[in-house]
């Protein structure tokens, strides 16, 4: 979950790779995925579909005991908002759900009123703003 996901073990990020336009996403979920590589799209083992991930600079270690990299996925399912705008999240957002403009490599996002299912807010054109996680 995004409230479960330090700063600290994101700072190794270099660059955020959309794998589709974000301007008409509310939210997105991410999650930290145990990787084979620092870089390169990631293999997609979930329902819904991938809508980006975190390349990692050379500084970033792999793990001493499986040799994987954690990276960020951000994902959607298909009974996320933008596929039911009407379903189960109208209002509201998954907890692992953030407002994709407020990401960036190494920091973890937020949720906004928008990603709340609001109407666009001064948080979520203000990235450094949101609503605590």
């Amino acid at each position: 979950m995004s409230a479960l996901i330090g700063e600290d073990e994101i700072l190794h990020e270099a660059e955020l790779i959309w794998l589709e336009d974000i301007a008409g996403l509310d939210y997105v979920r991410q999650s930290l995925d145990r990787l084979p590589t620092r870089r390169g799209k990631p293999a997609y083992h979930r329902d819904g579909r991938m809508v980006g991930y975190a390349l990692l600079g050379p500084q970033a270690k792999p793990s001493r005991s499986s040799g994987t990299f954690r990276r960020r996925v951000f994902w959607l399912l298909p009974h996320d908002r933008d596929a039911d705008p009407q379903g189960l999240y109208a209002t509201g957002a998954p907890a692992e759900a953030v407002d994709p403009r407020t990401l960036s490599p190494g920091r973890k996002g937020r949720k906004t009123e928008r990603s709340e299912g609001g109407p666009l807010s001064w948080a979520a054109r203000e990235p450094q703003n949101g609503l605590p996680l």
